[in-house]
C-alpha cells in the first residue's frame, strides 16, 4: 500500500509557513491521541502518520527532499531512521503540551522531562522578600541595619520530619518511595506526581502536633543585613539561605531585601547626582549674591550667584553628590536657582519699582525686549499678507 502525500495528511499547502504548520499539526495532534479516541486503530493510525508527515514538513532540508522525490527521498533512511521521519525534539515539545490538557500539568520546575526530586521528599525553601525602607542620608552613608522577618524554620520538635516524635514517616506505598507514578496512556508511558505523597516519596501517619506534619512551624527571625553606600531605589540585595527552610532537610530558599529609599525635603536624586532647588529674591538674582546651601553629607557649601541670574540657572558643586555602588566614584551636586517675585508690596516698594521700570531700557530686561520685538515682527507680518 502506498504511503498518502504528507501535505494531503495535514490538509496544508507546499507554500504553508512554519507557523502555519505547527498550528495544524498541534490541532490534529489534538483530535486524533488516541487518549482521545481509546479504542479506535484508525485514529491512532492517522495520529502516526500527522506525526511522521509534521517531522519531515517541519525539517527544511527532509522538506525539500520531499517536494523533490517525495517518498523516494527516504527509502533508504527508514520510517525514523538517520535522516527519515521519526519523533524529534519538537514532537515532545508538542507533546507536553498536550499532555499537559490530558492529565491537569506536566512536570514542574525541578523535574522536567519526568525527572524525579532526588532524594525523596526533600524540597528546598520558598524564597521570601521584605522590603526595607531608608533615608537618602542612610543610602549616601551606608549602614548596618537589623530586621525582624517572620519566617518558616524547621521545626524543632520533629527536627522537620513531620512525624510525631517516636514516629517516622514510612515510605509511600502507590510511587515506592519515588515521589512520581507511570501510567500507560495508549502506547506512551506518562509519568506525574504520585497522588497519594504528593511527590513527597513518603507518608505520614502520626503527624508531629506542633507543625501539623509540615515540618516547619513560623517564627519572628532577627538578622542583619549590610546596606552598602551609593544603593538606589530598588536596590536588593540577596541573604542567601535565609529564606524559607527546606522540607525534610532541603535546602533553606533565599531572602530578598527590597530598598526603597523615602523623599528628601531638599534633594531630588537622578544616578548618582543630586538636586537642590534653591529660591533667591529678584534683587540677589539682579545684584549676585553668596548663598549657603546643605549638603547631603551634613555639610555647608558656599554658592556665588552671579549677577543677573535667571530662574533654571544650575550651578554645579563637584563631587558632593552621592557614592556609585561599589566604586570610588562621586556624583555632583546642582543648585537649580529659582528667582522669586515679590509679594505683598508695600507702597513705598510698589514706588521705588516703578521709578526702577521708568530707569530701565532694553538693556536692563534683554530677554523680554527682544521677545516682544519678535512678537512684534510676527504680527506685521500677517498684516502684509491680508
Amino acid at each position: 500500500m502506498s504511503k498518502r502525500d504528507y501535505y494531503e495528511i495535514l490538509g496544508v499547502k507546499k507554500t504553508v509557513t512554519e507557523v502555519e504548520l505547527k498550528s495544524t499539526f498541534r490541532k490534529l495532534a489534538m483530535k486524533y491521541h488516541p487518549d482521545r479516541n481509546p479504542g479506535d486503530a484508525e485514529a491512532e493510525a492517522l495520529f502516526k502518520e500527522i506525526n511522521e508527515a509534521y517531522q519531515t514538513l517541519s525539517d527544511p532540508e527532509k522538506k525539500a527532499a520531499y517536494d523533490r522525490f517525495g517518498h523516494d527521498a527516504f527509502v533508504n533512511g527508514g520510517g525514523g531512521g538517520a535522516g527519515g521521519p521519526g519523533f524529534g525534539n519538537d514532537f515532545s515539545d508538542f507533546m507536553s503540551d498536550i499532555f499537559d490538557s490530558f492529565f491537569g500539568g506536566g512536570a514542574g520546575p525541578g523535574n522536567a522531562g519526568g525527572r524525579g526530586r532526588g532524594t525523596a521528599g526533600r524540597e528546598r525553601g520558598s524564597d521570601l522578600r521584605y522590603n526595607l525602607e531608608i533615608t537618602l542620608e542612610e543610602a549616601f552613608t551606608g549602614k548596618e541595619e537589623t530586621i525582624k522577618a517572620p519566617i518558616a524554620v524547621t521545626c524543632e520538635a520533629c527536627t522537620g520530619t513531620g512525624a510525631k516524635a517516636g514516629s517516622k514517616p514510612h515510605q509511600c506505598p502507590t510511587c515506592g518511595g519515588h515521589g512520581r507514578v507511570r501510567a500507560s496512556q495508549g502506547f506512551f508511558a506518562v509519568e506525574r506526581t504520585c497522588p497519594n505523597c504528593h511527590g513527597r516519596g513518603e507518608v505520614i501517619d502520626d503527624p508531629c502536633d506542633k507543625c501539623g506534619g509540615a515540618g516547619r512551624v513560623t517564627k519572628e527571625r532577627t538578622l542583619s543585613v549590610n546596606i552598602p553606600a551609593g544603593v538606589e531605589d530598588g536596590t536588593r540585595i540577596r541573604l542567601a539561605g535565609e529564606g524559607e527552610s527546606g522540607l525534610r532537610g532541603g535546602p533553606a530558599g533565599d531572602l530578598y531585601i527590597f530598598l526603597s529609599i523615602k523623599p528628601h525635603q531638599f534633594f531630588q536624586r537622578d544616578g548618582a547626582d543630586l538636586f537642590c532647588r534653591v529660591p533667591i529674591s529678584m534683587v540677589d538674582a539682579a545684584l549676585g549674591d553668596e548663598i549657603t546651601v546643605p549638603g547631603i553629607d551634613g555639610s555647608e557649601e558656599k554658592v556665588n550667584i552671579p549677577e543677573g541670574t535667571q530662574t533654571g540657572k544650575q550651578i554645579r558643586i563637584r563631587g558632593k553628590g552621592m557614592p556609585v555602588l561599589r566604586s570610588r566614584t562621586t556624583g555632583d551636586l546642582y543648585i537649580q536657582v529659582v528667582v522669586e517675585t515679590p509679594q505683598k508690596l508695600t507702597k513705598r516698594q510698589r514706588e521705588l519699582l516703578k521709578e526702577f521700570n521708568a530707569e530701565s531700557s532694553k538693556d536692563t530686561n534683554p530677554e523680554c525686549s527682544g521677545f516682544f520685538a519678535r512678537m512684534k515682527d510676527f504680527f506685521d507680518g500677517f498684516s502684509v499678507t491680508r
